[in-house]
């Protein structure tokens, strides 16, 4: 298969709300045609505000401002802010609203779990955080420390796969029949094409680094069901000295633990760095229940512990990268709209390397085999049934996993 990589890409790592809100808002406040945002959740609260009122403001001089939440994460805009957008101009959208049925509909498993954000087509933004408080958590509460995650700012040819996939869920969440919807986007794009050239991007402050061959990959239920989950496994199938993964909810199928078990055993180093807080029952204990034989296979399990981790990154051999916003678990593999960007830039992978490294060096807890035995029985009981559930709903849903 060809590759999707395309050279000519500014790659800058975020971490956190802190450092992904200010840059957001600069890139908004300098935007002159379209700001495009979709996110999980979009807590108008806290530091969240600062991206809030940056939409706001942008859209009141003019500018196209479409915004798109998921109806489980934000299930509904505060009534003050939807009429504070609406009344600025922002074009606001709920995918798949639960209805009175909720998810009790099988098909409104389906979510809109990427958080991508496009600026004039110069500018990205992919990644794992939600447009919530670092310091808020929507199963934990209020956070000691700040969550740990992190987003991509990326500016070069895969800005356009972003906005060209964020335009096509666009109108088709609107309510109008096809042929409307094919006046708009050809309307639409003949207004793009009378845009001035944009600038190459809008750089980070500090020295620009060389040009890095990225792409975009993305998960949906149509025509890249398995992308990500490939693209993961061929880097697996291709290491050959260390495999780092951190990620929020990991619960793996069949073939990325056979992958991975396979890499252990020619002699590549894996380490993963896990979500240690209990927050949902089926994710916390279905993931225990592959624990064992993750170390089993010569596996490290580090937990972080200073707070909740809700990363969705992995490096490759220093070389090989993605970040984005896929859990390696069911909902996400098989459910959810997904987007990460990869990248073989040995730059950027070894930055992303080296912060994994000192995190697991200072913030992780690592999990031995002898711990998991010890576990009280109850605990080892809830794993299982929590597993028993997961794969009885993948069933009844017709998911292999």
């Amino acid at each position: 298969m060809k590759s999707p990589l395309r050279g000519g890409h500014q790659l800058h790592l975020l971490e956190g709300g802190g450092e992904l809100f200010p840059a957001m808002v600069r890139a908004i406040e300098q935007a002159r045609h379209l700001v495009h945002v979709e996110t999980y959740i979009f807590e108008f609260a806290g530091t969240a505000l600062q991206v809030a009122e940056a939409l706001e403001r942008c859209a009141l001089r003019g500018v196209t401002v479409r915004l798109v939440v998921d109806g489980i994460g934000t299930a509904r805009l505060p009534q003050a802010w939807r009429e504070r957008l609406e009344h600025a101009g922002v074009q606001c959208r709920v995918y798949l609203p639960l209805g009175h049925l909720g998810l009790l509909i099988p098909s409104r498993w389906r979510r809109l779990h990427r958080k991508l954000c496009v600026v004039d087509g110069a500018l990205g933004f992919c990644g794992g955080i939600n447009l919530i408080d670092d310091l808020d958590d929507v199963a934990l509460g209020r956070l000691e420390r700040p969550r740990l995650d992190f987003a991509l700012q990326v500016s070069g040819p895969l800005v356009a796969d972003m906005l060209e996939s964020m335009e096509q869920l666009w109108w088709r969440m609107q309510a109008v029949s096809r042929a409307r919807q094919h006046e708009f986007r050809a309307a639409w794009e003949a207004l793009r094409a009378g845009w001035p050239a944009l600038p190459a991007d809008h750089p980070p402050r500090g020295r620009k680094t060389p040009p890095a061959a990225a792409a975009l990959l993305l998960r949906d239920n149509l025509r890249h069901r398995h992308d990500i989950e490939r693209a993961y496994l061929k880097s697996i199938a291709q290491a050959r000295r260390e495999i780092l993964i951190a990620n929020a909810y990991f619960i793996p199928g069949r073939k990325l633990h056979r992958a991975l078990a396979l890499a252990a055993a020619r002699g590549v180093r894996v380490r993963l760095l896990l979500h240690g807080k209990y927050e949902h029952f089926l994710q916390y204990h279905a993931a225990r229940t592959v624990y064992q034989r993750l170390l089993e296979a010569g596996i490290e399990i580090h937990e972080y512990a200073p707070s909740a981790l809700h990363a969705k990154v992995a490096v490759v051999d220093g070389s090989w990268a993605t970040v984005g916003s896929t859990n390696l678990d069911p909902l996400s593999l098989l459910m959810a709209r997904e987007a990460n960007v990869v990248t073989r830039d040995p730059g950027f992978a070894r930055g992303l390397q080296q912060r994994l490294d000192h995190l697991l060096q200072t913030a992780g807890v690592r999990i031995e085999r002898e711990q998991l035995g010890l576990r009280p029985w109850r605990q080892r009981l809830l794993d299982r049934v929590a597993y028993v559930i997961m794969r009885t709903l993948l069933m009844l849903l017709g998911q292999r996993y």
